[in-house]
């Protein structure tokens, strides 16, 4: 059994202070230890409630904290864009309908200040970034989409807040980003925090924080469907994740309406081409050419991000000082393009109407490509904010880029260019998400334009169609399906494992620490055991978190003499005793490749390997052969469903109740499929699959249906009844009873 446990390096807090984050570590695990006991009957609900039950409530509680979030982002770039591009640079950004519709400065009124705020704004970002969250870099969305893949638990409540500050500094000076990010992080943060605290499934957790990302985005760009939409559409590249649409519908809606009583519930960018009606093929032509146009824009845009991102990584220079150099460069370009400052929706808004004829034309076609390179510095260099805005502000002036090439030559071009920017923006970024569906929707509600959705399906449709034959994305942490996580990859090979429990599986860690155990005994205990790492518990035996040996060793030099349990890490997946292993290998399937079992009250009971499941499952498997070789080749498959009245409810399999030559194959309970054993009770409801031999099929259909079947003569066909099952099928045995 590998124990590999993650843990966080000292070098991560050297600029705190050791004596602040002990003070630190310690008031946070108290605290955490003393809310999961508090939230223990609320974990125990989450655990066992339907579907539906259980998302109403943490889809709205993740949907409350995902508006007020984005209020919170909304409230803080305002100030800090009002400090420093107006106060200190003297220059003010044209904003959209929805956000007051100013025209914004006509003129520097101190360039020579511009680039200065823009280093000074990256400088700021980067210490406070690389000084106590380095995963606070870049675009939160991938990170929060590397959580749902990785591991649903582990996005820390420091990173959401370092986000929060370190964008609005990295957007407020003026660098090129989006706030979806932030947002993005503060809600899908959230869900990782539920997700630890109520010790959610695997498959729970990973919704919680699809859900967050959905819901953020949504509240912050006012599209409660497309962010619905978005939560089951951004994970992965060529799937949908339908557990988290129902659970993104509720949370949506709420985030939406949260953001909307503080702020407004006005369309980002009003209600731009709410008149368009498509009544001419001829224009799909048009559209048909954004698409091909867009699709290569969003592979560049990808392209040049993430190859900025390695020329920065690659630079000599110190981490935090990478953003106020890529700040300096953006502020630069500003003095000749201001319209690659902040999030350049007001730019968009521009384009929207009749401005758009009045603006250079060398600027139009020209700011796709700026805006391009902009984003690239701003966020590539280590500097916090989204890509998602970006991406659409890219793809906006490439719709508005052709209207000026096409407007004055071209039959059938709409006389507006809203048609063609508002498709831009769903075209370019769409494809190059990989979430076309979600996007277009998005935008949509932010244009008030959802008579165009008709056209733009021919844009998205071949943007999305160039895009997925080079299997690029800008997120590069989705996955390509979900047949491409390790854990859908075991199920497929490990076909029955959700009919055996983790408690069939489970084995005794070698070393459990103790919180109060100094961090040199507990580096002597694993160098002893040989093992990388332990599970650590508190006095009464209760889970707080992991560390590995490459932890302790890391902080037994400056900090001597300290506990284990101030180091231990409570982000790490653990199952419950109860659960399937079908479950356990979603929680397995990370870096490390085991995970603490939790009994009633966090108690740790065992640890689980990737290996202890393969051992059960052929232990399983070879006991389940041995059986099946012994039936004749006339078998017959038998489905039926346990009656209420029936002699089998509450029996154990193990009790000769069945006549000789019967094996249950599976049982169905509910929407589990169980791997049933000799221990296995039958309950009334039950869908049992039974491998029999001729003779006992009608033995077995009266014992299923209970005293209510009316004795037959022999030869005589059965009185359909209400309570009465289906006459069995013969067919060829088979493993999973399906």
């Amino acid at each position: 059994m590998g124990l590999a446990v993650r843990g966080r390096s000292a070098s991560r807090h050297g600029a705190l202070g050791p004596v602040l984050v002990d003070w630190a570590s310690r008031l946070a695990g108290g605290t955490a230890r003393a809310v999961r006991v508090r939230l223990a009957p609320l974990a125990a609900w989450a655990r066992s409630s339907p579907y539906l039950r259980k998302w109403l409530l943490l889809g709205s509680a993740i949907g409350v904290i995902a508006g007020l979030g984005a209020v919170v982002f909304y409230s803080a770039l305002g100030a800090a864009t009002h400090l420093l591009l107006g106060d200190l640079a003297g220059y003010r950004i044209p904003t959209p309908f929805g956000e007051g519709n100013s025209p914004g400065s006509s003129y520097f009124a101190r360039p020579w200040a511009l680039p200065l705020v823009l280093g000074l704004g990256g400088l700021l970002s980067g210490v406070l970034v690389f000084s106590l969250a380095p995963e606070a870099e870049g675009h939160g969305t991938d990170a929060a989409i590397e959580a749902v893949h990785r591991n649903p638990r582990m996005i820390r409540a420091r990173v959401v807040l370092v986000k929060i500050v370190a964008s609005a500094l990295t957007i407020g000076s003026g660098g090129s980003g989006g706030r979806e990010g932030p947002t993005a992080q503060i809600s899908a943060g959230f869900g990782s925090l539920l997700a630890r605290a109520l010790d959610l499934s695997p498959e729970d957790g990973r919704v919680a924080v699809s859900v967050g990302i959905g819901s953020g985005i949504g509240a912050i760009f006012g599209a409660p469907l497309g962010g619905a939409v978005l939560a089951a559409d951004i994970v992965y590249r060529d799937d949908f994740e339908v557990q988290a649409l129902i659970p993104g519908l509720i949370a949506s809606i709420i985030s939406y309406t949260v953001f909307g009583l503080i702020e407004t519930f006005s369309p980002l960018f009003g209600y731009v081409a709410a008149t368009y009606q498509f009544h001419q093929p001829l224009q799909l032509a048009w559209f048909a050419l954004i698409g091909l146009v867009a699709g290569p824009v969003g592979l560049i845009y990808a392209r040049a991000f993430y190859g900025t991102t390695a020329i920065f990584r690659r630079l000599p220079a110190n981490r935090m000082l990478k953003p106020a150099l890529a700040g300096l460069l953006v502020g630069l370009m500003a003095l000749g393009l201001p319209q690659v400052l902040g999030t350049g929706y007001g730019w968009v808004q521009r384009a929207l109407g009749p401005a758009l004829a009045s603006m250079p034309l060398w600027v139009v076609l020209v700011l796709p490509l700026a805006r391009i390179v902009a984003t690239s510095l701003s966020i590539g260099s280590g500097g916090s904010g989204g890509i998602f805005g970006p991406g659409m502000v890219i793809g906006a002036f490439t719709g508005a880029a052709l209207w000026r090439l096409l407007e004055p030559v071209a039959p059938g071009v709409p006389a507006s260019p809203a048609p063609f920017v508002v498709v831009g923006m769903m075209a370019c970024f769409g494809a190059i998400a990989r979430a076309p569906l979600a996007v277009m929707l998005m935008v949509a509600e932010m244009t008030g334009s959802l008579t165009l959705l008709a056209p733009a399906m021919v844009a998205v449709g071949l943007s999305y169609l160039i895009v997925s034959r080079t299997d690029e994305t800008i997120y590069r942490s989705q996955l390509k399906n979900r047949v491409a996580t390790p854990a859908q990859r075991l199920q497929f090979g490990l076909p029955m494992v959700g009919g055996l429990s983790v408690a069939e599986a489970l084995v005794a860690p070698r070393v459990v620490l103790d919180e109060g155990e100094p961090i040199e005994e507990a580096l002597a205990r694993l160098a002893r055991a040989r093992v990388p790492g332990s599970p650590v518990t508190d006095h009464e035996g209760r889970f707080i978190g992991t560390v590995s040996k490459d932890l302790l060793a890391a902080e037994v030099a400056s900090r001597p003499g300290a506990n284990v349990g101030r180091l231990a890490d409570p982000t790490t997946p653990t199952v419950q005793l109860t659960d399937s292993l079908e479950i356990a290998l979603e929680a397995l399937s990370g870096e490390d490749g085991w995970a603490p079992v939790l009994g009633p009250g966090r108690h740790l009971e065992g640890v689980l390997a990737t290996s202890d499941i393969v051992r059960a499952y052929g232990k399983a498997i070879g006991a389940r052969m041995g059986k099946l070789k012994a039936l004749p080749a006339s078998t017959s498959v038998l489905n039926g469903r346990v009656a209420p009245g029936s002699p089998l409810a509450g029996h154990a399999l193990r009790e000769p109740l069945l006549p000789d030559g019967c094996i249950v194959v599976s049982v169905q309970r509910g929407s589990a499929l169980l791997f049933p054993d000799g221990s296995t009770v039958l309950q009334p409801g039950d869908l049992v699959s039974v491998l029999a031999r001729p003779g006992a099929v009608e033995p077995v259909t009266r014992l299923l249906a209970g005293p209510s079947q009316v004795p037959l003569a022999p030869g005589s066909a059965p009185a359909r009844g209400a309570n009465q099952p289906l006459a069995p099928r013969a067919e060829p045995p088979t493993m999973d009873g399906q």
